[in-house]
């Protein structure tokens, strides 16, 4: 697997030590350590393919002037056999590079040469990485904020993966405690109103208000009929959740399979109380000296880990807490599954809870450090420039099954990934169907199936493509050049988007390649009397369609060939 970018960078900065180490030698520098410098590519390349700072933050080390140190260095500096022709001095002392032409040509066949492959590498040394994403409440449907979670948590472990890392995708299923309760007493209710009446018995006043409650309601009524109406409370709620709680995984798996996500595991909480797992991080807790009893329940001392107040483990009712069992399903991540990373991605209303999780796995002998979590700001959907709120189901919240209805499955995953999770997001469901240009997703789409009809125009013509007779040292054009040099960047982008914990990078990347290709292809014939430079332009298509197929890919977005 190639990486054009990192190959000339590792080059040039073994070029840079080189000829500092010969201008030690001879008595141009001085004889002292070359401290960390950067070799990157700049914001503007007109002045030079990478530049460095080295002389800049050697100033102090040789006790000379940056300008002075950046000359000497580029006075000794040795390009033959190298993938750089020059360098030159720019202003302080910055040295900057430039690219020799086989350079671009080799990125081509780089990325012919790994096809489907071509992005991929072995940054994250198959570190093993957990990301748990979206663990919606079966209790209900998904909504906005799962539906965003889901595309960032999912392309967020597409590019891990790529990047070399070995992730797990996981679903925490919140089937145990005070929710479930909730849940039964709200089944409960709209079972016995089918046959009582709505005023005869009253709903819990912190009851699931919605309809997908009464529907499970009625199916079960549909199926047993008054068979429940006299049987004690626990039987009936029992019998209620027995049959709605594992309809609603079911719906959970269904919509998350349609927005293309699969999970590895569906990791059930109530394993963790079946399993005494969640008393024994108690017991754990309690040996460390850091949970004691008070008023009938048991205490976490939060307070030494940096919290505001400490926090109640077991109710006075000898129940659990929810944070209990997320302190025990924690432990079991990294210490039973030996994860070395778990990365959990959150809705920003969890912000308060980031700390005290964080604290609670140092507290019971694991490493907090090793604990990410994504905050993820809100979404805000727009219809004709107005933000649009109402469920057509539902009457209220909108949810993930009503956005799927609305707008492709490659426009949601695309556009819930155009920003940052940190950001919050303005979803435009108009321009989410629209089929022109204005539309990201449907850009870069149509820069592929251009390229495919390019492909079978060439064939009508009796055009074979021959990479073998492409002189790639041709593709001189400001056009074709700025083109390869972003091709060249996937690599680059993929680790990125995984380091940075940001796969907003691979839509943004997947829009300037598309943009640049238009671009090309607007101010540069491919068929032309030239052969050579003829294949070396279908070469550039050909490679540019590959780079889009792959970003496509890693966002389980289609990559069509007419449109």
């Amino acid at each position: 697997m190639h990486n054009p970018v990192k190959q000339a960078t590792d080059q040039l900065e073994a070029l840079i030590q080189a000829a500092a180490k010969s201008a030690m030698e001879d008595g141009s520098l001085p004889s002292c350590e070359l401290p960390d410098f950067v070799v990157e590519i700049p914001g503007d390349t007109k002045f030079g393919d990478f530049a460095s700072n080295v002389a800049m933050v050697s100033a102090r080390a040789f006790r000379m002037a940056p300008q002075k140190i950046a000359q000497v260095i580029l006075d000794h500096l040795n390009f033959s056999d190298s993938l750089f022709v020059r360098a030159e001095v720019a202003g302080p002392g910055f040295l900057n590079f430039f690219l020799a032409p086989r350079w671009f040509g080799s990125v081509l066949e780089c990325i012919a040469e790994d096809g489907d492959a071509y992005g991929r590498s072995d940054y994250g040394k198959q570190e093993k990485v957990m990301i748990e994403f979206v663990s919606a409440n079966p209790t209900g449907p998904m909504h906005m904020g799962n539906a965003r979670g889901g595309a960032i948590g999912d392309c967020l472990a597409s590019a891990m993966d790529a990047a070399g890392y070995d992730v797990t995708r996981e679903f925490y299923v919140n089937d145990a405690g005070n929710q479930i309760e909730k849940f039964a007493k709200s089944l409960e209710a709209r079972y016995l109103q089918i046959y009582k009446g709505e005023d005869a018995i009253e709903f819990p006043e912190d009851g699931y208000h919605g309809e997908d409650i009464k529907e499970r309601a009625q199916e079960f009524a549909g199926l047993h009929g008054d068979k429940y109406l006299n049987v004690p409370d626990q039987e009936r709620r029992q019998a209620l959740v027995d049959y709605a709680l594992p309809r609603n995984i079911q719906k959970l798996h269904d919509d998350l399979e349609k927005y293309r996500i699969v999970y590895d595991v569906w990791f059930r909480e109530s394993t963790l109380h079946e399993s005494g797992a969640v008393n024994e991080a108690i017991e754990a807790l309690k040996k460390r000296g850091l949970a004691y009893e008070s008023e009938g329940a048991v205490w976490y001392k939060a307070t030494e880990f940096g919290a505001e107040k400490d926090e109640v483990l077991v109710r006075q009712n000898g129940n659990p807490t929810y944070f209990a069992a997320d302190i025990a399903y924690h432990y079991n991540k990294f210490a039973v599954r030996a994860f070395s990373r778990c990365i959990n991605v959150w809705g920003a209303d969890h912000h308060g809870h980031v700390a005290r999780l964080k604290g609670a796995m140092d507290a019971i002998g694991l490493d907090g450090s090793k604990l990410d979590i994504i905050l993820m700001q809100l979404v805000r959907l727009m219809k004709d420039g107005e933000p649009y709120r109402m469920s057509k189901r539902t009457g209220k919240s909108i949810t993930l099954g009503d956005i799927l209805e609305e707008i492709p499955i490659d426009a949601a995953r695309f556009f819930f990934n155009m920003r940052e999770a940190g950001s919050a997001l303005d979803f435009d469901l108009d321009l989410a169907v629209e089929q022109s240009s204005q539309n990201p997703v449907y850009y870069v789409q149509y820069a592929h199936a251009r390229i495919c009809s390019i492909e079978k125009k060439l064939a009508a013509e009796k055009i074979a493509y021959d990479p073998a007779k492409a002189e790639l040292q041709k593709l001189t054009e400001p056009g074709e050049i700025e083109l390869i040099r972003r091709l060249a960047g996937l690599p680059g982008e993929i680790i990125e988007a995984a380091r940075s914990y940001d796969p907003a990078r691979l839509t943004h990347y997947a829009i300037d390649v598309a943009t640049l290709f238009h671009k090309f292809y607007n101010a540069c014939r491919v068929v032309g009397e030239d052969t050579g430079l003829m294949q070396a332009r279908i070469m550039l298509c050909m490679t540019t369609r590959q780079v889009l197929r792959n970003v496509l890919r890693l966002l389980k977005i289609n990559a069509p060939e007419t449109m």
